[in-house]
């Protein structure tokens, strides 16, 4: 179970959301240096990964990023950390717009998107010799999750363990959530800043591909995939895409072990969106704490760190990974 106790002069889903972004302390050691690797996609685009640290023996930390992030959010900059305190290897593969660089194809990504997130792990193993787990936060947890219930028992063949890390599961749900109030207010307007623009210079690379005018009218995430997410990654609209892309409904069919951590007070997802025990395969462990925000978990003295969120999940993770020796028999097998 996580170990997480708010701090007392933070309190609340919103504070404990947007206050770690902003000035809470996101690594121990010194900011992590990546080096960028592309990584050129079977429809003629481009992916482009970030890594950390060279050792091919080490356990290897993919992580997918959420909605408009990159290797330099505050989480992915503090798990990067803490795979190098580790003496792991880290890499984020971005999702597609998301580098800085806009991408080639008539698409982008969305929250269900196991097929792009199978690829992407598929790259990282063969860069890589041991072993791999794969942490996704938000939007890329959503579609890590997707892909572990799409891969089934294959699934191990490729990473030892997965997490998510407070993802909208239930994507109507969470879709609604943030498209009301406060939520809509500030996150929504927050996404749509960075989102429409991107949205609209892929119209000028595929002129045709959307009615422009009604993407510069959206107000809320739902109206935005109408327009925008759903047509161009094949579903009917948004309803279609939230229901086919939601992982919960599949969370039974995962054949790895699987971490689903969501605080319940997150303003993204209603904590009454959120599976119980009884809903999920063997393999899914739940972790629900009370506190916590939308990727936040802020801990210690004012301003605060974000260490605690990646030291907990790598610890979890951590677990799933072979013992040495273990690992040294498998190596030296012959095959089957």
């Amino acid at each position: 179970m996580l170990r997480y106790r708010s701090p007392r002069w933070l309190p609340g889903g919103h504070l404990q959301t947007i206050w770690p972004v902003l000035f809470a302390r996101r690594h121990a050691g010194p900011p992590p240096q990546f080096r960028r690797e592309r990584w050129n996609t079977p429809d003629g685009d481009f992916v482009d990964a970030d890594w950390l640290g060279e050792d091919r023996d080490a356990p290897l930390l993919v992580m997918f990023h959420g909605l408009e992030g990159s290797s330099a959010s505050t989480y992915a900059q503090s798990f990067a950390d803490r795979a190098r305190t580790l003496g792991w290897r880290f890499v984020m593969p971005h999702f597609r717009g998301c580098s800085g660089e806009l991408n080639r194809a008539p698409r982008a990504y969305h929250s269900g998107d196991h097929e792009e997130i199978g690829w992407m792990l598929q790259q990282a193993r063969a860069r890589h010799a041991g072993p791999i787990v794969a942490a996704g936060v938000s939007l890329g947890g959503n579609a890590l999750l997707r892909w572990a219930e799409e891969a089934g028992d294959t699934a191990a063949r490729t990473v030892c363990a997965v997490a998510a890390v407070c993802s909208p599961i239930d994507l109507a749900a969470g879709g609604h959530a943030i498209g009301r109030g406060f939520n809509r207010q500030v996150y929504t307007r927050m996404f749509l800043r960075s989102m429409k623009p991107k949205a609209l210079a892929k119209l000028a690379q595929h002129p045709g591909l959307f009615d422009a005018e009604r993407l510069r009218a959206a107000r809320t995430l739902y109206e935005f995939d109408n327009v925008f997410t759903a047509p161009l990654h094949g579903f009917r609209d948004t309803d279609d895409y939230w229901a086919r892309g939601s992982a919960r409904p599949h969370l039974h069919r995962i054949r790895i072990p699987a971490l689903v951590l969501n605080a319940l007070n997150d303003p993204f997802v209603p904590a009454a969106s959120l599976p119980r025990p009884h809903e999920v395969g063997a393999h899914v462990t739940l972790w629900q704490p009370a506190h916590g925000g939308h990727v936040g978990f802020p801990g210690g003295r004012w301003p605060g760190h974000v260490l605690t969120l990646p030291e907990q999940v790598t610890a979890w993770l951590a677990a799933a990974l072979p013992r040495v020796g273990q690992a040294e028999d498998a190596a030296a097998a012959p095959p089957a």
